[in-house]
């Protein structure tokens, strides 16, 4: 099962290879992975998406917790939670596909953020499975290219993802 893991650390140089030798060293995989400095410098907040039973995710958090950078970790699966992902993609635009390739964007709310004689390039927030949705119906018309970054997440409600004070 799909679990997305947040990790609060330390801001610190070579964090990021420990978390990931973490999992390298067990035979786990990281999907997807993003970080960022949180509102306090010296710490930075990790989304994590990984696959595995509760037995595997809940081995994976004690390996995490165990870590000295490690401040903090929660999996969002059983969570009431918000995720999003941005996608920016190439798309090819002739002149007889333009209009229908900037239907699709207006559809999906996606911003067109260059343009040429011969694509657009656009820029989509949303869940995956807009996300997914957006390229299926891009496909015909040619991909050029696209890049995503993959979920960051966001506890609902008042409760945040902070450190006690």
């Amino acid at each position: 099962m799909r679990h997305t893991i947040m990790v609060m650390v330390e801001n610190d140089a070579g964090v990021l290879t420990r978390v990931a030798g973490l999992f390298s060293a067990r035979g786990y995989n990281i999907e997807s992975l993003n970080v960022a400095p949180t509102l306090d410098p010296a710490v930075s907040r990790m989304t994590l998406v990984t696959r595995g039973d509760e037995r595997v995710i809940e081995q994976i958090k004690k390996q995490l917790n165990k870590l000295i950078p490690v401040i903090k970790t929660e999996d969002l699966l059983h969570t009431s939670h918000i995720e999003r992902e941005m996608l920016i993609i190439k798309v090819r635009a002739e002149q007889e596909t333009r209009a229908e390739v900037l239907r699709m964007a207006d559809v999906f709310r996606a911003k067109v953020v260059d343009v040429s004689p011969k694509s657009y390039t656009m820029e989509l927030t949303g869940r995956a499975d807009k996300l997914n949705g957006f390229i299926d119906m891009l496909r015909p018309m040619g991909i050029i290219e696209l890049t995503r970054t993959g979920p960051v997440g966001m506890l609902r409600g008042n409760k945040g993802f902070v450190l006690e004070s």
